[in-house]
């Protein structure tokens, strides 16, 4: 039996981020241990996104966008916007800090923000592997167009297709945007899959799936979606965790150990600098 889970909603001023997973119902899906849908939104002028430098360890972020433009920059050295159709991954491996931020031309007129955010947990081998940034343009992503279906492969591999992006597991990511009554059917290779509508209605099997919801897919089965207006949504998932994870704040490893020492090399400035950063959020209290 699939699996419909609503996300948590957070408010952050007039931009709103559903978390999908971590959930009871869904701790991960394959490798991803973390799902966040951002937006949609609007800013009005001389606002916008701002995420300020923040350290990770032990996962990969991957950021794919819908709309909008946001700047990220890391303790490599690395400043890169991230466009629609484009994709960002980060893997933080041992430690990396960095900030995401809405460009200052951008913030001069009404703007868009509208996408995703994943982590993926690193297989244990991997843990401690050196940080890296890697960005792709939307043009480098394999694209596989049927009647009224779009589907992007972010990560991984999917429908006879596989990205550029390296990955350490095997992975499943692939963003759709569908227009009414166009239908697929999803691909079942990937031992654990699930599916979130960040945008329209549309229907799995004959069911009506919530917008902005997580449906958590079978093994094995070849599940036929139908959109019933314009649709936007994304498939995630791949080979399962190796391991459990414990998860805090911006951490993700399997030895609470580690994740005590990753807060304290935050408090002790031990994750590096970020050319054209002068702030940092604190270490929770929690």
């Amino acid at each position: 039996m699939t699996t419909i889970v609503p996300p948590r909603v957070h408010d952050l001023g007039g931009f709103q981020v559903r978390r999908a997973v971590p959930s009871i119902q869904a701790r991960s899906v394959g490798p991803f241990v973390f799902v966040d849908h951002m937006g949609p939104a609007i800013f009005e002028p001389g606002r916008g996104i701002d995420v300020r430098p923040h350290p990770h360890i032990g996962l990969a972020t991957v950021t794919f966008l819908w709309a909008g433009t946001i700047t990220h920059r890391d303790t490599l050295g690395y400043v890169q916007d991230i466009r629609p159709g484009d994709v960002n991954w980060m893997t933080a491996g041992r430690g990396i800090a960095h900030s995401e931020r809405t460009p200052a031309g951008t913030r001069e007129a009404p703007h868009p923000v509208h996408g995703m955010q994943t982590w993926i947990a690193l297989p244990k081998s991997h843990e401690e592997t050196d940080p890296a940034f890697y960005h792709h343009g939307a043009d480098a992503l394999p694209l596989i167009t049927r009647p009224g279906v779009t589907l992007r492969v972010i990560a991984g591999r999917a429908f006879g297709e596989e990205s550029p992006v390296a990955v350490f597991t095997d992975t499943f990511n692939v963003a759709i945007d569908m227009a009414p009554d166009a239908e697929f059917e999803v691909d079942a290779r990937a031992v654990e899959r699930a599916l979130y509508v960040l945008e329209g209605k549309l229907q799995l099997d004959g069911a009506d799936i919530p917008e902005q919801h997580l449906v958590v897919l079978d093994r094995g089965v070849k599940h036929r979606v139908r959109a019933l207006g314009y649709v936007k949504a994304m498939l995630l998932g791949g080979e399962p965790l190796d391991a459990p994870r414990h998860m805090w704040w911006n951490f993700v490893s399997s030895s609470q150990e580690r994740i005590d020492q990753a807060k304290q090399d935050w408090l002790d400035d031990k994750f590096g600098k970020i050319e054209g950063e002068t702030e940092f959020i604190p270490l929770p209290e929690r």
